[in-house]
C-alpha cells in the first residue's frame, strides 16, 4: 500500500507512520514543523522515520494549497491517506483562534480536495476528538450522543470537521472515518500534555497544578493501542455509497488525574510537590469512550492500562 500520513512528525502521526513502514507500506509524510512545541523534538521523531527507505518526507502545511496539491501529486499511487495533522491543545485555541480554524478546519477542507482528486484512493481516516462531547454528563460518550456544545475553539473546530467530510461524502462518495480520540499518552509524546509535564515537573522538583483537587477523570490511552485501531480501521473503509463513519478510540477507562500523579511517583522515584486550582472553564470533568461500535467494525479492544502504560 501506498500512503500519505499528515501530522507525521507530530506525536501520534511518528507511530502511525512507524506500524506502517514496519507492515510493509510506502509512506509519503506531510508535516510543517511548526513552533508550537519544541521543534527539534518533532525533528528527532522525523529522522527515524527517514532511516526507512520506503518513507518520504514533504514540509508542507495542510492549509496550503498549493503546497498540499504538489505533494499529494507526487504521490498520484496512494491508496490511503490518514490525516493528523492539526493544532492541538485545548487551551491554547482561547489564546490564538485563529491558528485552530486555519490549521483545523481550512487545513481539513484542503486534505478533503487533495484526497478526493487522487484516483485510486481507497480510505482516508482523519482525526477528531473526544472534545467534540463538550459538556456531557451522560457516561461513557457513545457516537450517538449530541454534540452540538463544544466548550472550547479545538473542540469547534473537530466538530466542524466531521461536519465537513460528511458533506464531502454525500457530495463526492469520499470513504472516510473520523476518530475521535480520548487522551493519547506515551514514549514521544507531547510536552504540552499533562503526563508529559507532570514527569518533568516532578523530577525538577517545581509545583504541579491539579484542578479540582486531582478529581477530573480522563481516558487515558497508550499510543500502541490507538496506532492498532488507527490501521484497523484504515483497512477498512466504509461501503461504497456509504455515509463517512464516526468512531471513538480510547480505552474505556476513566482514570483519575490524581492516580496519574501518584503513578508518575512511583515510576520517577520521587514526590510531586502539587499545588490546586479550580478547573478552567475549555476543560471537562470528565471523559470515557464507548468503544462498541469500534470493536464491532473493527476488532478493537485496548489492551494497556494507564499502570502498565506509564512506567
Amino acid at each position: 500500500m501506498s500512503v500519505i500520513v499528515t501530522g507525521a512528525a507530530g506525536f501520534i502521526g511518528f507511530h502511525v507512520c512507524k506500524a506502517l513502514l514496519a507492515r510493509g507500506d510506502t509512506v509519503l509524510g506531510l508535516d510543517n514543523l511548526n513552533s508550537y512545541y519544541d521543534v527539534r523534538l518533532k525533528q528527532a521523531r522525523l529522522g527515524l522515520l527517514q532511516a526507512h527507505p520506503a518513507f518520504r518526507f514533504a514540509q508542507v502545511d495542510v492549509a496550503d494549497r498549493a503546497g498540499v496539491t504538489e505533494a499529494f501529486a507526487g504521490a498520484s499511487d496512494a491508496t490511503q491517506v490518514v490525516h493528523l495533522a492539526a493544532q492541538a491543545g485545548v487551551r491554547h485555541s482561547l489564546a490564538d483562534p485563529y491558528a485552530y480554524v486555519t490549521a483545523n478546519v481550512l487545513g481539513h477542507v484542503t486534505m478533503l480536495e487533495a484526497a478526493r482528486r487522487l484516483s485510486r484512493l481507497d480510505h482516508l481516516v482523519y482525526a477528531s476528538s473526544s472534545s467534540v462531547y463538550g459538556g456531557n454528563t451522560k457516561l461513557p460518550f457513545a457516537e450517538s450522543d449530541p454534540v452540538n456544545t463544544p466548550v472550547s475553539v479545538y473542540a469547534a473546530t473537530k466538530r466542524a470537521d466531521e461536519l465537513i467530510s460528511h458533506a464531502y461524502g454525500h457530495l463526492y462518495g469520499l470513504p472516510q472515518t473520523g476518530l475521535r480520540f480520548f487522551t493519547v499518552y506515551g514514549p514521544w509524546g507531547r510536552p504540552d500534555m499533562a503526563y508529559y509535564m507532570f514527569a518533568d515537573a516532578i523530577m525538577r522538583g517545581t509545583p504541579i497544578t491539579l484542578y479540582d483537587g486531582g478529581r477530573l477523570r480522563r481516558d487515558f490511552t497508550y499510543v500502541d493501542d490507538i496506532v492498532s485501531g488507527v490501521l484497523a480501521c484504515l483497512d477498512r473503509p466504509p461501503a461504497t455509497g456509504a455515509a463517512p463513519q464516526v468512531f471513538n478510540i480510547g480505552n474505556n477507562r476513566g482514570e483519575l488525574v490524581s492516580e496519574l500523579v501518584r503513578l508518575l511517583e512511583f515510576s520517577l522515584g520521587r514526590t510531586a510537590v502539587v499545588q490546586h486550582t479550580a478547573r478552567p472553564v475549555a476543560d471537562v470533568a470528565e471523559t470515557l469512550a464507548d468503544l462498541s461500535a469500534i470493536g464491532r467494525h473493527a476488532g478493537y479492544a485496548p489492551t494497556t492500562s494507564l499502570a502498565e502504560g506509564i512506567p
